[in-house]
């Protein structure tokens, strides 16, 4: 099982903003999703969120402003190599103005316009409670076609540090 991350940046306002990433290349390609990624080996959830969130789109996230989320676990029966398991975060603390990357193409979405349709399909399920403020802890299992969400559970996770 892959160890990861997913940071959602929030720009507070009327209305707020999330910072999606349009993925580049490697897995997910060509879908918005959080800015994240794998853990290094023995790497702490919050520093590997604070790495990945820099190389991605040149963003510093103070630790201070890590706020955790939860925790996702995705199982793909028909490809075990991609199983993972996500720490999410939220912030709306930052420094700096989000940059494309070779891996990542950054772009603010208004909280109310996220474009789900291009997007994995568990994050209609999820993603609107997190960026309510709420944590949850869910599983996900995808279907044949390594697309298709075929069960989940979402459970609240307010006791998620």
């Amino acid at each position: 099982m892959v160890h990861a991350t997913l940071c959602f940046i929030i720009r507070e306002g009327s209305p707020s903003h999330v910072l999606l990433g349009k993925k580049k290349r490697g897995f997910g390609a060509g879908k918005f999703n959080g800015i994240g990624g794998k853990l290094a080996p023995g790497e702490s959830p919050e520093d590997g969120i604070i790495r990945e969130v820099h190389e991605e789109v040149s963003v510093i996230l103070p630790r201070s402003a890590l706020r955790p989320a939860g925790h996702i676990t995705f199982r793909f029966p028909f490809r075990p190599e991609f199983d993972h398991y996500v720490h999410v975060f939220r912030a709306t603390e930052w420094e700096g103005e989000p940059c494309e990357s070779p891996e990542m193409a950054p772009v603010w979405f208004p909280v109310r316009d996220i474009p789900f349709d291009k997007m994995w399909q568990d994050d209609a399920y999820w993603l609107p409670i997190v960026l309510n403020g709420k944590a949850i802890l869910a599983e996900f299992e995808f279907g044949e076609d390594n697309e298709t969400v075929v069960s989940w559970v979402i459970r609240d996770g307010a006791s998620v540090s």
